[in-house]
């Protein structure tokens, strides 16, 4: 049975990390893929569980092997996605989860035209300005920076099947789940899972 690739995306401050972690909780079924990042670990962050932590030289060498489907360079950092890691994991029947930017949604669409885009976006700009300002990690001149690239990011919106505006966390979260449970109520998804069911039926 062939697995299902989500992609969910979201311009910095959004809350997209916050309801992935809080989906993945709540949803055994769905598993993060793990992505590789030059950016420093952040408190709590180990290794192999939020990202793979590499050095920049290490990752351009991927970078020149191919062995990302997808990768970019955001607010100074690389990230990418692992191509092998990918296409086993949905040949495996597996449900993956991608948390990744716009550009890394194009690229992963080009080999996965079924897999599923979510993007968050936040109540306004405003309130977007104001958790970045909350975090306590960023300075003025970054956080401005960050709002300047939120509001380019926002623009690849309609690039996505679903919008989830995250004012509520709750119902944010509760909107992101609906999008999965609905996924897997597709007629095609129905007929592999239940094959034998669909067979004396039809």
């Amino acid at each position: 049975m062939t697995g299902q690739l989500y992609i969910v995306a979201a311009p910095s401050g959004a809350g997209k990390t916050t309801l992935v972690r809080a989906l993945l909780q709540n949803d055994p079924g769905i598993q993060l893929s793990i992505s590789h990042t030059t950016r420093a670990p952040r408190v709590g962050e180990r290794d192999g569980f939020a990202y793979h932590f590499v050095g920049v030289q290490d990752f351009l060498e991927k970078v020149r092997n191919g062995d990302f489907i997808e990768w970019a360079q955001v607010h100074g950092n690389y990230y990418g996605t692992s191509t092998s890691g990918l296409e086993a994991a949905v040949q495996a029947g597996q449900e993956v989860l991608l948390e990744i930017d716009w550009q890394g949604a194009q690229q992963v669409r080009r080999l996965f035209p079924a897999a599923i885009g979510v993007y968050i976006l936040p109540p306004s700009v405003d309130e977007l300005e104001r958790r970045l300002c909350g975090r306590g990690t960023d300075n003025a001149e970054t956080i401005a920076r960050r709002v300047a690239a939120a509001r380019d990011e926002m623009r690849h919106v309609a690039e996505f099947d679903y919008v989830i505006i995250n004012d509520d966390r709750q119902l944010a979260l509760r909107d992101l789940m609906t999008v999965i449970h609905a996924s897997r109520l597709r007629y095609a998804v129905q007929r592999q899972r239940h094959s034998g069911l669909f067979a004396t039926m039809l």
